[in-house]
């Protein structure tokens, strides 16, 4: 029988390797990368643009001009669209980041032939209708307005808005008056401009035959729009660090962060410090957890983020908690800090964060549409292949004493931003 007393044994994670893609290009020289797989019989097809808040001539055009793609094009409307998917149990989602604009299809491979014609409207034929422009307005500026009531809105933007700037791209935030100002003209200049074949990739992963290729390269690769290619030049913040306090009416909660600027994921010291970041709040089990939530009970949850951009990156610290306890939390957040700065990690630490991260990883291997995510985003942020492999590599062999330098680099108080909105 089973023994139910004792633990089951703990395997060593192997041959963590991020599968190759087949390449290959449209007519129009847009690049397929193709992830087949026979066993489940569904099709994902995600059109990514290398556009986003850099590229934007006027506030939110990247966001709107995305999200209004689905809403109508030279032959359907947004309903008609809508309803031809949901007849045949398909998805179409037009996600976007601060860097990146998508669209994306999802659909059982019987009907993609349906499906992908449909999809390709939505790409290459959008109206932009002002009725949908004004849906868009209102819902946003509704939506704005509910989430400038929370604490913790109020200091990520804040946050954010310090780390980079007000003016900068990844830290401007929207106001009311970018949405009034925002016109039908300025979604058709944004599509126009960035919208093309040559600012796209096509990532297609499931079952996809060469007839599926076919269908592609019929209803995209015969699209010759030119645009402009991207060209941002970052933007240094100005101002040093320091400690900002904002009332916030009605909070029952303060909000904290702490962060500082960073950089992209091809900077040398990225995966050390995404090592570092999990240790210090990446999981449950990190330092800050067990510390401010587990001994001390100042929060429910507390977390700490290395968030990578196309062009830049930063580090935060974020929680909420009862307003007595505000001082106190921060005084532990720098508590926990100095101690990755001045004492190296133990090897049981270090050893339990690198089974989660390598499991992680795995997890984001399984099946050719989780590895679909992964090989896209090291082409969308023109990564080399194998930052993937040197990735595992430092998770398995990164040591204490380099842990500790880049706590001692990056970490220094004068270095770091504090935001307190309650």
């Amino acid at each position: 029988m089973l023994n139910r007393t004792a633990a089951p044994p703990i395997y060593d994670i192997h041959n963590l390797r991020l599968p190759r893609p087949e390449i290959i290009h449209l007519d129009n020289g847009i690049p397929v990368y193709v992830l087949d797989s026979p066993a489940p019989d569904i099709v994902k097809i995600e059109a990514v643009y290398r556009i986003g808040r850099p590229e934007e001539a006027k506030r939110l055009a990247s966001r709107a001009t995305t999200q209004l793609l689905r809403e109508g094009t030279q032959s359907r409307t947004g309903a008609d669209i809508a309803e031809i998917f949901d007849f045949y149990g398909g998805t179409l989602a037009t996600p976007v980041s601060l860097d990146t604009a998508s669209v994306v299809l999802l659909s059982l491979k019987k009907y993609a032939t349906e499906l992908l014609p449909v999809f390709a409207e939505v790409l290459q034929e959008p109206v932009f209708p002002e009725v949908e422009l004004e849906t868009f307005r209102r819902t946003n500026l509704q939506e704005l307005q509910v989430e400038l009531e929370k604490a913790e809105v109020v200091a990520y933007r804040q946050i954010t808005e310090k780390i980079f700037g007000a003016h900068h791209p990844y830290g401007y935030n929207s106001v009311a008056e970018d949405y009034h100002a925002l016109q039908r003209a300025d979604l058709w200049q944004h599509y126009e401009t960035w919208h093309t074949p040559a600012n796209c990739q096509l990532f297609a992963s499931g079952r996809i035959d060469a007839a599926m290729l076919q269908l592609l390269n019929a209803h995209l690769g015969q699209n010759q729009r030119t645009g402009l290619t991207p060209d941002f030049q970052s933007i240094v913040a100005e101002g040093r660090p320091a400690k900002v306090k904002t009332a916030q009416p009605g909070s029952l909660q303060t909000a904290l962060r702490v962060g500082r600027r960073m950089f992209p994921r091809e900077h040398p010291d990225f995966n050390g410090m995404f090592v570092l970041n999990t240790i210090l709040g990446g999981y449950f089990g990190s330092r800050l957890m067990t510390n401010i939530r587990e001994k001390k009970g100042y929060t429910y949850n507390i977390y700490a983020t290395l968030d990578a951009m196309l062009h830049d990156g930063c580090f935060y610290i974020a929680t909420e908690v009862n307003r007595d306890k505000a001082t106190a939390t921060l005084r532990q957040i720098m508590v926990e800090l100095k101690k990755l700065r001045e004492e190296p990690v133990e090897e049981q630490e270090l050893g339990m964060v690198r089974n989660y991260l390598l499991g992680m990883l795995l997890n984001g291997l399984d099946g050719p549409l989780n590895a679909s995510e992964l090989v896209r985003n090291i082409l969308v942020e023109g990564l080399r292949w194998e930052n993937f492999e040197e990735m595992v590599q430092a998770i398995r062999t990164i040591t204490p004493a380099q842990l500790q330098h880049l706590a001692q680099r990056y970490w220094q108080p004068e270095d770091l931003w504090t935001v307190v909105v309650g």
